[in-house]
């Protein structure tokens, strides 16, 4: 065991030959050091444990080809691009909305230069760095104002923080939602420093039931999109423009977190139809917040339209600086929304939409060529077959509603599965799939790029 040891090279040694100089000159010394002896305490570990070498301490080619590795390991990002064929086309647990190219090229361009992000430039003064998007979101909805921070839950708690701080706010029982990650509305509540007043049942709310809640504290009337889930049956709800009446007759605001953000109707192109921006508006709700980057098809972003005297109020609450948005995040949102000033164009140049609109000759094609790729190593090993699916739009909009597609599903002939399925996410990008009905269905309705994803799949 001493002869292993001292077959052990010393750093110091390692950094004086001339392999060891090229990697200091490409990653540093520091980096290079502790590679170093990262490896030979690994080195000792294993000689202590198993009484032998790692096998790239046995030649000196491999010991540097072990620490190149872990230094190009360091400049790996974790956060890894994924081939999505879930059939969920906003998957939150994938990053949701895909960007516009434009979207891409204008968050590039903020990234890498200085922009007039809180500049004027016609008066070439100080400006409010929500301008630009406040500008085009006016004119896209036709609300009097707009605000923008880093997520809709953000915009939850900046409305009720502004306005509702140790005050009343009134709900309907049946809309005390919780989405992914816990998101509840109640603990939104809680944190704004607000009292939460439930009205009505699970199942049935009336008008009536927030009249008798309105007292002398009450801040707010509340409307929350069910997002993630349905009620069905025996059901009663009131509308935005109803409780709309009933807040002015008491001189009561009404804001609505709307959520997946939808600015066009959907049924148009066949799909289920969500509520609009420009319908809430229409009904005379004060505020109305919104994600960017669901339905909306952007960036991430919280975004409260609404009437301007509120809208200024909630710029100059403390928390907005807290909450707000980057230049990148804000060039991306901009060039998103400009998309809709082109609305016979939205459907071919925004991601997401243009996903959801695909044919189902175009699918079919599409899964076509992916089982053609998958047979050439997998047809001795698994059923292949080309299947009628079902899609989703997902990220808590329309979550009962499907959308026709078409998959490749694999079914195992030899309990494979679970290794099939780790041999996708062992790809140099992961092909992410989902399991029904014992098979793997790789579902083309959510596919980002086949084309690189063909090109992925040559590894298998």
């Amino acid at each position: 065991m001493t002869a292993l040891y001292r077959q052990l090279p010393s750093v110091d040694k390692l950094l004086k030959t001339p392999q060891g100089e090229v990697l200091i000159d490409e990653f540093g010394h520091t980096a290079v050091v502790n590679i170093c002896r990262k490896l030979i305490e690994q080195g000792r570990q294993s000689i202590q444990k198993n009484n032998q070498l790692p096998q790239y301490f046995t030649e000196i080619d491999r010991t540097f080809a072990e620490i190149k590795q872990q230094l190009n390991k360091q400049r790996q990002v974790n956060i890894q691009a994924v081939h999505n064929l879930t059939g969920t086309v906003l998957h939150t647990n994938l990053g949701r909305a895909l960007w516009a190219k434009s979207a891409q090229q204008a968050a590039f361009a903020a990234m890498r230069g200085n922009v007039a992000l809180e500049y004027d430039l016609v008066e070439g003064q100080r400006s409010h760095r929500d301008n630009y998007i406040s500008d085009l979101i006016t004119e896209i909805t036709g609300a009097e104002a707009a605000c923008v921070v880093n997520n809709n839950a953000a915009a939850v708690l900046l409305m009720l923080a502004t306005f509702a701080k140790g005050k009343e706010v009134i709900i309907s029982r049946g809309e005390l939602i919780e989405i992914g990650g816990a998101f509840r509305i109640p603990d939104i509540m809680a944190q704004a420093g607000c009292t939460l007043m439930e009205v009505g049942t699970t199942n049935r709310t009336h008008l009536k039931d927030y009249r008798s809640a309105i007292n002398e504290n009450t801040a707010f009337l509340m409307k929350v999109h069910s997002s993630n889930y349905q009620i069905c049956g025996f059901t009663s709800a009131v509308e935005e423009a109803e409780l709309v009446a009933l807040g002015q007759e008491f001189g009561i605001p009404v804001i609505s977190d709307l959520g997946s953000g939808a600015l066009i109707d959907l049924s148009q192109y066949h799909l289920p139809k969500e509520p609009t921006v420009q319908e809430k508006l229409a009904q005379g709700v004060d505020l109305i917040s919104f994600s960017g980057d669901k339905l909306l098809g952007g960036v991430q972003a919280g975004i409260i339209v609404g009437k301007k005297a509120l809208i200024e109020q909630l710029q100059a609450h403390p928390l907005k600086r807290v909450l707000r948005c980057d230049k990148a995040i804000l060039a991306g949102l901009e060039a998103t929304l400009r998309l809709y000033l082109q609305p016979e164009k939205l459907a071919e140049r925004l991601p997401t939409l243009h996903l959801l609109t695909q044919s189902i000759d175009i699918l079919h094609l599409k899964a076509e060529r992916l089982k053609a790729q998958l047979e050439k190593s997998l047809k001795d090993e698994f059923s292949l077959q080309i299947e009628a699916s079902s899609a989703q739009i997902g990220s808590g909009s329309q979550p009962m509603a499907k959308i026709p597609s078409v998959a490749v599903t694999l079914a195992e002939t030899r309990g494979k599965l679970t290794a099939l399925l780790a041999r996708f996410k062992s790809l140099s990008i992961p092909v992410i799939g989902r399991v029904e009905q014992g098979k793997i269905w790789l579902d083309l309705r959510s596919v980002a790029d086949v084309e690189l994803l063909l090109a992925t799949l040559e590894e298998l």
